[in-house]
């Protein structure tokens, strides 16, 4: 059987690429890949916290390996890091790579070159996909995600912070992208079908930097006992 890794940046189109594949009976999904940027340790893609991420992969069952990149990152040096995670994985029997792209030639391209000399092949399980018959389906099956980045050309700062959900979709103008393809906002999966239990969050404040509008999440608190949930480190 096929090994693969998950190239996870947190959002929803990788979560719900995890859960398409789950039951697969040519791939195991054996682990989580994430680039963080140093020296905060956040998620590259979306400014997620560490924390947040870690308390992802325990609700997914599955390890996660934490990629390194400097602050700020050319693409030569993001391609070599990768590269060389990459490699390890091979040698640990990985040999496949999962990517939630949707329809972006280009991104997809990329993604594919960055595997070139791995001998670990790509796999995009939402490909070609209708972006709002999709984004429909991933509500209905239960996932549910926060707008962690907008982009302020695109979309209001007011959208930081808010659910992907219904009410969402109907307001989203008719040029956006209604999985932000374009990158018109970014996404946290907190809760779904790929998740054992759902991840406990709240939006903190909203910073706008560089044209776009970031929604702080911090562990929310566990409602029954009255602590901060996610904390721990994974096994």
């Amino acid at each position: 059987m096929n090994r693969a890794l998950v190239f996870w940046s947190g959002g929803k189109d990788g979560a719900y690429a995890l859960h398409l594949l789950r039951d697969s009976s040519d791939v195991k999904i054996v682990g989580l890949l994430t680039t963080v940027k140093r020296p905060g340790m956040q998620v590259s893609a979306h400014g997620v916290s560490e924390e947040l991420l870690l308390a992802q992969a325990r609700s997914c069952g599955l390890p996660v390996t934490r990629v390194a990149l400097p602050d700020p990152c050319p693409n030569e040096a993001y391609a070599a890091i990768v590269g060389a995670a990459l490699e390890e994985a091979r040698e640990a029997g990985v040999n496949r790579a999962v990517f939630g792209d949707l329809h972006l030639e280009d991104i997809r391209a990329y993604h594919e070159s960055l595997l070139a000399n791995t001998k670990v092949e790509p796999m995009f399980p939402l490909w070609a996909r209708d972006a709002r018959d999709l984004a429909k389906e991933m509500i209905a099956q239960g996932l549910r995600a926060r707008i962690v980045c907008v982009d302020d050309h695109a979309l209001p700062p007011s959208f930081a912070g808010r659910e992907f959900d219904a009410e969402l979709l109907g307001a989203l103008p008719s040029e956006v992208d209604p999985c932000g393809e374009n990158g018109e906002f970014h996404t946290f999966a907190y809760a779904g079908p790929m998740f054992r239990i759902p991840i406990a969050v709240e939006t903190g404040r909203i910073r706008t930097r560089d044209g776009f509008s970031y929604a702080d999440l911090v562990p929310g608190r566990d409602r029954t006992h009255g602590h901060r949930a996610n904390r721990g480190s994974i096994a």
